[in-house]
């Protein structure tokens, strides 16, 4: 019998969830999200900067020349981030002329009603409300 566990380790996850995202221009991606995104600075590493997007939820803006991946010119990852008033948002980032913004839409089969725009190098960000 091996003392080897099967089950992740007790405690689960306390500290933080982090997806991290790669950036030819770190400053520009930067002031995207803390300027206009308005999303904190928690952990500044130089060329790497963790910022807070919700209560456990983290991105982390990366420089691609110093971290383990690279930029890549095709971005197969989405951003989604749950607001109280998505209508709010879209007015708010409009405002701001962030690239590829689209319209709200209603999606009765998701319960959700969203849109997405994309970040300075091409990351897509979706901005949602639960209809229910």
């Amino acid at each position: 019998m091996s003392d080897i566990s099967l089950s992740p380790p007790d405690g689960g996850i306390v500290e933080k969830a982090i997806t991290f995202l790669y950036y030819v221009d770190l400053p520009k991606a930067f002031a995207f999200y803390t300027e206009v995104m308005g999303f904190p600075l928690e952990i500044d590493q130089g060329w790497s900067k963790i910022l807070r997007i919700a209560d456990h939820a983290y991105i982390g803006l990366v420089d691609e020349t110093r971290g383990m991946h690279r930029a890549h010119p095709v971005k197969p990852v989405q951003v989604c981030i749950r607001v109280p008033n998505v209508d709010a948002w879209h007015r708010y980032l409009a405002a701001h002329k962030v690239a590829a913004l689209t319209e709200p839409r209603d999606s009765a089969s998701l319960g959700i009603r969203a849109f997405v725009l994309e970040d300075p190098e091409g990351y897509q960000i979706e901005v949602q409300t639960a209809l229910r």
